[in-house]
């Protein structure tokens, strides 16, 4: 029979045939009988089948408050993490789980790299009568946050700048939503933070993502992308009437790079002007990006000009 022999830490070591020895049935001469080699394969297989076991998949985080800010907490002491949210999930914040010069937070200051994966969810700040003002969630210079699968973050209250999400560091946002946030400051939706030399800027990219109806008494309804920040947009939307004193839709100021590819700048609105897009030096790319039906206007009042943009 033909066997493969494994060592004790279960790796392939040889192969060889051992022989058996049968006699015909009129006594005669013996004959030498090789098994077939798959009923040895077969039986490592199975003597093996623990070193092939699937990984558990990580459990999702409990469908409260308290389980979402603990998890968080955890991921950031742990140097960064994924944090797996609960299908369908609305989480409802109460109260703030991190402040600093900036304002209060609704969930802790993202302090390494930490992705929430979703699966339709919610992440608000509770409508409940005497809910205190804060924004959702602030990103540190150190900080990474990643949100996928189709979470939104809404009606976030910044004091400051940034009523969904202030970013010091990187968001990324996939398939995801700001909307319904307020900042008493610059970029309703988000906020780029202006950063100073030499340190680098804040960058965000969003990929087939929604900003919407979000406001900001200052410039960036929608989003504020600052001094030395950088902006990303692809398929994505910035429309349903973000408002903003200037750039209803989206304020660059000084910024290192905005870029938007497929990504509609539509029924914005500005106190001022550039309801759609306000651009204050900087480098600007817009490919196959409408900016249009905007008001009182789309672009007017940038310096330079926005691309591909009129009125």
């Amino acid at each position: 029979m033909r066997v493969l022999h494994t060592t004790r830490h279960g790796r392939i070591a040889q192969r060889r045939w051992i022989r058996t020895a049968r006699r015909t049935p009129d006594g005669g001469a013996i004959r030498r009988i090789r098994t077939a080699p798959f009923l040895a394969g077969a039986f490592v297989l199975a003597a093996g089948m623990t070193l092939f076991a699937p990984t558990t998949a990580q459990a999702a985080v409990a469908c409260t408050e308290t389980a979402l800010i603990n998890a968080i907490n955890t991921a950031n002491s742990a140097g960064g993490g994924t944090v797996v949210l609960t299908k369908d999930c609305t989480y409802t914040l109460t109260t703030s789980h991190g402040i600093d010069t900036d304002g209060p937070d609704g969930l802790p200051t993202i302090t390494t790299a930490i992705t929430l994966s979703g699966n339709n969810n919610i992440i608000t700040r509770s409508t409940a009568g005497g809910t205190l003002p804060f924004r959702i969630a602030k990103v540190a210079s150190t900080g990474n946050l990643t949100l996928k699968g189709n979470i939104t973050l809404s009606n976030g209250l910044a004091g400051t700048d940034g009523g969904g999400i202030l970013n010091d560091g990187t968001v990324t946002l996939t398939a995801s939503t700001l909307t319904g946030n307020t900042a008493l400051g610059k970029g309703g939706g988000l906020s780029n933070a202006d950063i100073s030399a030499p340190a680098t800027g804040a960058t965000a990219t969003f990929t087939g993502s929604t900003v919407s109806n979000n406001t900001a008494t200052g410039r960036g309804g929608g989003i504020y992308n600052g001094i030395r920040s950088t902006l990303t947009t692809t398929s994505s939307f910035v429309n349903g009437t973000n408002t903003g004193s200037q750039g209803g839709g989206i304020a660059a100021i000084e910024s290192t790079a905005t870029t938007l590819t497929s990504t509609p700048v539509s029924t914005n609105h500005a106190t001022l002007n550039a309801g759609g897009v306000y651009r204050e030096n900087g480098t600007m790319t817009v490919t196959t990006s409408p900016i249009s039906g905007n008001t009182p206007n789309n672009c007017t009042g940038s310096s330079p000009a926005v691309p591909s943009c009129t009125g």
